[in-house]
């Protein structure tokens, strides 16, 4: 019995050695059945028509994909929580007989791999992660990323929120009018036609429809859409001690004691402290009411104003340009108001908006 216990425990280690060594004679089904890396990070199942992988990368694949997530957060995902992730997937526009290559760099001494189609990874928002920093790991620019998710706040994104990661840097693009083509959309993009051409299987020659969606590789954001979608358009008003005594939104009025919507942000200061403008711009308004007392609008670009109320003392008068170091006037307590602040509005085409969603 001493030497048959033994050899019974080499066989039933022995068949189960073999069994887990085991491969699967078709390549789809390993595809398909087989997850490449485990916890956060998945690739998703392609079927790629004849083409048989070579199994004996698979281990290095995994481990490529492995380095690039870990030298962006450290993070082992062997031991995942599960937290944060990505899969990569096929842009909806690619069939899905179409083989999909997707590039890591890596210091292994491995070439990359030419990227032939747009693809897309899916990404897990997890604690911590910001807009800038997954760009850079996934070699995009934030353009991309803010562009291929409708990301209308940045500061916005939350914890496990799926992100869509498309694999080159670029941005969407819908076409505006019949009749627009390839070679002049990329034109005013200051980007190759040909490369545009490419990615989105159009001659750039051909005249594109009116709500046609494209995606313009290594096109990037106009400056006032990123600024204003960061958070970072305006500059605050104030740069001496404030505190905010009256947020934007319903409230219950100071002056009335009913319930009332407040269009703007009361920012309480010292009597005669500076107010700046909080953009560039041209000032369309400067006098009296009596809701705002003495008070000033500043007109901007892409249809913003901004409203600065209760004014001391006026320092502008319409008609004159300002910068972001032009005072407009001083802190006071004029029209309704129970005491020294500021009432900052934002106007977005006529339409209040949460100024501190806009200012850095």
């Amino acid at each position: 019995m001493k030497i048959v216990r033994p050899v019974i425990l080499l066989i039933i280690c022995s068949l189960f050695f073999s069994c887990s060594m085991a491969m699967p004679d078709n390549g789809d089904a390993f595809l398909s059945a087989t997850p490449f890396i485990r916890g956060e990070i998945s690739i998703a199942s392609v079927d790629l028509g004849n083409y048989r992988p070579d199994y004996s990368a698979v281990s290095e694949f995994e481990s490529l994909v492995l380095a690039k997530k870990t030298a962006y957060d450290g993070s082992d995902f062997s031991e995942s929580s599960g937290q944060g992730g990505f899969e990569v997937i096929s842009d909806s526009n690619t069939r899905i007989d179409e083989p999909i290559t997707v590039t890591f760099e890596d210091s292994s001494g491995l070439e990359p791999v030419e990227q032939t189609e747009l693809s897309y990874f899916v990404y897990r928002v997890k604690q911590g992660d910001m807009i800038g920093i997954l760009a850079e790991a996934f070699d995009v620019t934030q353009d991309t990323i803010i562009s291929a998710n409708s990301i209308k706040q940045s500061r916005l994104i939350q914890i496990g929120q799926y992100l869509k990661i498309p694999s080159m840097p670029g941005i969407l693009y819908t076409v505006r009018n019949d009749g627009e083509t390839i070679e002049k959309i990329a034109s005013s993009y200051n980007i190759s036609a040909e490369k545009c051409a490419s990615v989105n299987k159009v001659a750039f020659s051909d005249s594109l429809k009116a709500g046609t969606s494209l995606f313009l590789p290594d096109a990037k954001l106009d400056w006032i859409t990123r600024q204003e979608i960061n958070g970072d358009l305006f500059v605050r008003p104030l740069k001496d001690w404030y505190y905010i005594s009256s947020p934007f939104g319903w409230r219950d009025s100071p002056i009335t004691g009913n319930r009332s919507y407040h269009g703007g942000i009361d920012m309480a200061a010292l009597k005669g402290t500076k107010i700046y403008a909080a953009l560039v711009g041209r000032v369309t308004f400067a006098g009296w009411s009596e809701t705002y007392g003495n008070y000033v609008i500043v007109t901007h670009h892409s249809g913003y104003k901004t409203l600065y109320g209760h004014m001391d003392t006026i320092k502008v008068t319409k008609g004159q340009n300002v910068t972001t170091e032009t005072v407009l006037g001083l802190v006071g307590s004029t029209g309704m108001s129970t005491g020294p602040h500021l009432h900052f509005t934002v106007y977005k085409n006529d339409v209040a908006v949460n100024p501190s969603a806009l200012w850095n």
